[in-house]
Parts: structure tokens; sequence; C-alpha cells
């Protein structure tokens, strides 16, 4: 023990001493990675960049990983502008608006995540893998008070929005499908992208041009609600009482935590995950045909979470599921975030959409979903503190990242499942609320 103590010294000393050489960029070193970039930057200059999947996922996963890196390390943007994940997109947005990366590379790119589904083969591994990763009693515990708290006060949040809306003359159709929406859809990659596709299905309209006013108020929401969990947190602390420090339940309930079971690694596994994947995501596919009224991406949540609780899929393809996204996520984050700034955000219309009213209109969605989450939440026998930061906040967050984001803020990491949940749950019942809204109200 003193032994491996000891070692473990001497390889972070060596790390300190190193410094540049030591540095990793998703488990690159920074001299190799840089090397990487350079060969790239070449390519492109030379017009030799291969077209298709080879040069689109170089650029994404090669300058994805190198934004995100640097956002979660810029000392302000990493604790109060979201870190890496919001920075890859806007540096993104910025080097294709401003042809600082060329236009060739930029049709490649937009080709495909448009045309080839990219962003499909991303989210139906996160959809499929994050739920069946959790435990089954957690959905059911957690399903009696914390899921309750969590949709009354999205409720409550998106009237709001919608009636401050109209005071402000904003409208209540477009403050609640391109504000508070958006703001509680969990997230970009499962939560705006889905939604935007589900808008612009509904009307004949490029989802290009929908995701750009449906981002602001993802980031915007991202950024106040890590904020006002940092608030909470150190106000809570004068209100012990209310104040669970990390325990959500009074009661001595047994802590409910996410299946953390080790997966060895297994390529076979790796590609039944990715069956599995696929095939939920068909399913979903087929239902949306029967109901166009409903996303083909609801679809799918539903059916995943059915298939949990009822025990449908056995562990085995559980296991699959979990490890293929997991490898997913891992790899392909920072690209996915990457493909959402150079094809799919508009910077000009993000400039539109950043008004007064619209600050006005997030400021409320926070407000009032951390209230209610408050009050109802301690009528459900749950510490008002962490409800407001888990049913409350989590769910005005930029999903997964945002989660992480919002519960360190508050020094509250321990509720990253209830956040999970909340943001799973949460985010399909927006999608399937915006797919009927977006015909009734727009």
């Amino acid at each position: 023990m003193i032994q491996k103590l000891d070692n473990s010294k001497v390889i972070q000393a060596n790390k300190e001493k190193n410094g540049f050489w030591s540095t990793e960029i998703s488990g690159v070193s920074l001299p190799f990675y840089l090397i990487m970039i350079a060969i790239l930057i070449i390519a492109i200059k030379l017009d030799r960049l291969p077209g298709g999947i080879l040069g689109a996922l170089a650029v994404l996963v090669l300058l994805g990983n190198l934004f995100y890196y640097i956002g979660n390390h810029l000392p302000i943007f990493k604790s109060y502008l979201g870190g890496g994940a919001v920075f890859c997109i806007f540096a993104s947005a910025i080097i294709s608006t401003f042809g600082i990366l060329p236009s060739g590379p930029v049709e490649t790119v937009v080709t495909f995540v448009n045309d080839m589904g990219f962003l499909d083969f991303y989210i139906a591994a996160l959809i499929t893998g994050s739920i069946l990763g959790m435990k089954r009693d957690l959905l059911m515990k957690a399903s009696i008070r914390f899921i309750p708290v969590a949709f009354i006060s999205m409720a409550a949040s998106l009237l709001m929005v919608g009636l401050v809306g109209i005071l402000i003359g904003h409208g209540f159709g477009k403050s609640v499908l391109y504000v508070s929406l958006p703001m509680m859809a969990g997230g970009i990659g499962a939560g705006s992208v889905p939604l935007s596709e589900i808008y612009a299905s509904a009307l004949g309209e490029p989802s290009s041009e929908i995701i750009s006013q449906l981002i602001p108020a993802s980031a915007f929401g991202n950024i106040l609600a890590i904020i006002a969990a940092a608030l909470i947190a150190k106000i809570g602390v004068s209100f012990p009482k209310y104040n669970g420090h990390g325990a959500i339940m009074k009661e001595n309930t047994e802590e409910i935590k996410e299946d953390e079971r080790e997966l060895k690694l297994d390529v076979v596994k790796l590609g039944v995950g990715l069956l599995v994947s696929i095939s939920f995501f068909i399913l979903g596919s087929i239902f949306n045909y029967f109901v166009p009224q409903v996303a083909a991406y609801a679809f799918m949540v539903i059916i995943v979470l059915i298939c949990k609780i009822t025990k449908v899929v056995p562990q085995y393809y559980e296991d699959c599921a979990v490890m293929f996204n997991k490898l997913i996520m891992k790899n392909l984050t920072p690209a996915v975030l990457c493909a959402i700034g150079i094809a799919l955000l508009n910077l000009n219309v993000l400039a539109q959409s950043f008004t007064w009213q619209f600050v006005v209109l997030c400021l409320t969605s926070i407000i009032t979903i951390s209230i209610v989450s408050g009050f109802v939440g301690k009528l459900f026998g749950l510490y008002p503190v962490e409800s407001m930061i888990t049913a409350g906040l989590c769910n005005n967050s930029m999903g997964g990242t945002g989660n992480v984001a919002v519960l360190s803020a508050a020094d509250r990491m321990e509720l990253i499942a209830f956040a999970q949940m909340g943001n799973r749950l949460g985010g399909a019942v927006v999608l399937i609320l915006g797919s009927i809204l977006i015909r009734v109200l727009a």
C-alpha cells in the first residue's frame, strides 16, 4: 500500500514536472495531438481532406475534443458559462460562420450531419444505454415522490413562461416553444436536436434554422441553473430544517444510486450494443409511422423505459447497450457538439434571439421551477434544498454535462442519479409535448 502510494506520488510529481508533455486531450498527449491538428490543417489547405464519413469525423473529433478541453480549462468559463460543452458549440459555430474553417470541410460536415444521420446514431446510443443503465429500483422508488415533483415543477414553469411571454409581448406559443421547452428538454444532443427535428417536420422548415432558436435557451438556461444552484446551496446552510446536505428524502431510506457495476470491455458486446440501440431507434420510427404526431425519439424513450421496468430486455443485452453508450459518449460527445456548432447553429439567428424579453423568460423559468420544486418537494417528503436543485434546476440544465455542472456548483454530486432520471424522463415528456404543441401553438 505504501509502495503504491509512493508510486502515485512519483507519477503525479512527474506530470507536474513535465507539464506540456504530460497534458492529455481525450487520452492523447498534447504534442501528438498538435501533430494530428497540424496534419488536419495541411490536408485542408491542400484540399486533400477525404470526403464522406472519414473527412467529417477527422474534423469533428479533432476540433471537438480540442474545443471541449479548452472550455473545461478556462477559469471563468468552466465554472459559470457551461464549460467545454458550450465552448465547443460556439467555437465551432464561429470558425464556420466567419470562414476560419473553409467551405469544403464545412460542406462535408453538413452533409454528414444532415444527410447521413450522424446525430441519430449518437442519440440512439445515448437514450438506450442511459436508461437501460439505470437501476430498476431507482425508477420504481423515485417515481413515487421525485417524478411527480419534477413534472409539476416543469408544468408550472412552462405555464409561467407562457404567461410572462404574453405580458411582455413575446406571445404564449413562441415563449413556450422556443424558451421553456428547450430549457427543459435535457440538453442539446438528446434535447434541442431532436426537438428541432420535430419542429422542422411539423413546420416544413430546415432544422438548422430552428435549432439556432433553441440552443440559446438551452445554453443560457444552463448558465443560470449553475449560478442558482450555487446560491441555493449557500443560502440553504442557514436553514438546516430544509437542507438535507445531499440526502433528498427525509426518511432514512436506503441510498439510491445508479447501477455502477464494472463492465469488462468486450468488443463483441460493443457490437451487440450497437444493434440493440439501432433496433430501439427503428422501433420508435415504426411507432411514429402509425402516430406521426409523436416523434420517433419520444416513442423510443417510452419503449426503452417500459422494457427496463418490465425486465423484457435480458441483463446481457442491457450491459451491451450500456457499454456501447459509454463508448459513444466518451469518444463522440465533443464531436457531436462540434457538429452542432458547424452544421446546425446559425449565429445570426442566435444573435437575433438574444433580446431582453428572452433574458426575462429564461429567468422566469429558472425562478419558477426552483420555487415550485422546493415547495412541492416539501409536500412530498423531500428536502426543499435538494428538491430545488435536482427536480428543479437540473431540469433546466444541458443534460448530463449540465447536471454535473449544476450539482458541482451545489456540492451535491451524490444526487446525480436523480438529476439524470429527471432529465431523461422530463426530456421524454418535453419531446412528446413539443410534437403536439408545435402543431397547436405555432
